[in-house]
This record gives structure tokens, C-alpha cells and sequence, in this order.
């Protein structure tokens, strides 16, 4: 694990965090059967940690340069905000994000593993990467998950927001009180 010695304080000011898809929401595998793209592999716990950010009122997005029928299906079961898919220009499309938001580079995170994710990366407030990211990618984030891409990195990375903003504590005190309510937990998507 990386942490950079302003991560804490970047990560206070995030509102949005936009991921990357193949390599940080999953193994970076992509499966073809004689019909195109099968499946893909996504971790529950990163899905909790999404919904859990998302309770705690901070917005998520999705830019990837591939298109894919599991990363639509699986952004809508998260409820994520705003997915641009096919976005090999991912500049563009945070420009995009940015206005859609009215937010600042200083209140987005971006989550990345590879190249194609630095015109993005290098502009946000706070620079998180999946453990087995790029060498480029690592020497420039504030965080470096210790976990890999589609196997608990993106939870890691969310769960240093939620502490950093405050959050965590009331969150496993909400999970750890026998006036927990069930219901929550049928209302969450993983």
C-alpha cells in the first residue's frame, strides 16, 4: 500500500469517485465465447463499498474505453450515476462528468490501473490505484490499494474515504446495533 502524505486530506473533499472498469472494477479478464463477450468478474465486497459510499452521499461514475453489456447491467444493480462506455478520449468524458456534477477537480476521485486512464488521472483531486496497476499509474497516485483490480481494491480505496470523511465509524455502528434494521440490508445492492 501507497499513501501519499496529503492522501487523508484529498480524500475529504471527495463527491464523486469514477472508476475505470476492466482491471479496477474487475481482473482485468475479458471472456469471449462464439457470441462475443460472456462474462465478466466483479468482486461484491467493491459493490458494497460502492453502495455504502453512495449512502454516505458521495455519487460514483463509470468511464471505460470498452462497451459491455455486463458493465451496463452491473453499473444499473449499483445504481451508479452516470456511465460513459466506448470513451477511448477519457478526457472528454470527464469533462463531461465535471459540468454534469458541478464539481471540481479537487472533489473527484478517479480510480485507474493502466495508461489509457492518466489524462483523467492526473487531473483529479485524488488519484487512487488498484494494487496491480501500471508502474505509471502507482508513481502517481495518493493511494495505492494493496488489493488487485476486481479483487477488493475498489473497497479498500472507498473505505479510506468513508474514514477519511468521517463516516466509517457510524457505518459499522449502524451494522453492529440490535436496532439494525433487515430491511437495509435486502435494499442494498452488492
Amino acid at each position: 500500500m501507497k499513501i501519499s502524505g496529503d492522501a487523508l486530506d484529498r480524500a475529504r473533499r471527495i463527491k464523486l469517485i469514477i472508476f475505470d472498469v476492466d482491471g479496477v472494477l474487475t481482473d482485468g479478464g475479458i471472456y469471449h465465447g462464439a457470441d462475443g463477450e460472456l462474462f465478466k468478474a466483479f468482486h461484491c465486497r467493491d459493490g458494497f463499498g460502492i453502495t455504502l459510499a453512495h449512502s454516505c452521499g458521495i455519487k460514483s461514475a463509470i468511464i471505460t474505453g470498452r462497451t459491455s453489456q455486463m458493465t451496463a447491467r452491473r453499473a444499473a444493480e449499483l445504481k451508479i450515476s452516470v456511465v460513459m462506455q466506448g470513451q477511448m478520449n477519457k478526457r472528454d468524458a470527464y469533462k463531461k462528468i465535471k459540468a454534469q456534477f458541478n464539481l471540481t477537480d479537487e472533489e473527484i476521485c478517479y480510480v485507474a490501473d493502466d495508461v489509457i486512464d492518466l489524462p483523467v488521472f492526473v487531473q483529479v483531486g485524488f488519484r487512487a490505484a488498484v494494487g496491480d496497476a501500471s508502474a505509471e499509474v502507482i508513481e502517481r497516485a495518493h493511494f495505492v490499494a494493496n488489493n488487485f483490480g476486481g479483487r477488493g481494491a475498489v473497497r479498500e480505496i472507498i473505505e479510506f474515504i468513508l474514514k477519511a470523511k468521517g463516516f466509517w465509524a457510524g457505518i459499522i455502528e449502524r451494522y453492529t446495533t440490535a436496532e439494525f434494521d433487515d430491511k437495509e440490508l435486502t435494499n442494498l445492492n452488492q
